[in-house]
């Protein structure tokens, strides 16, 4: 089973790794800054939809 704590974990790191490589794409002419800028805040975006979920499921889980 998939939690929504593994797909944010996987998103966080995701947005790292973007931070890591989108900016050389962009110095090699690969990618705009406005599309690296753009990806980099979907993926944020993402990891916090998901830590969300998986935040309300630890809360759920500890009442019963």
């Amino acid at each position: 089973m998939i939690t929504a704590l593994d797909k944010a974990e996987c998103a966080d790191r995701e947005v790292k790794q973007r931070r890591r490589v989108y900016p050389r794409f962009v110095s090699d002419g690969r990618m705009t800054q406005a599309f690296a800028d753009r990806q980099i805040a979907v993926m944020e975006a993402i990891a916090a939809d998901y830590r969300i979920v998986a935040d309300a499921e630890a809360a759920a889980g500890r009442l019963l």
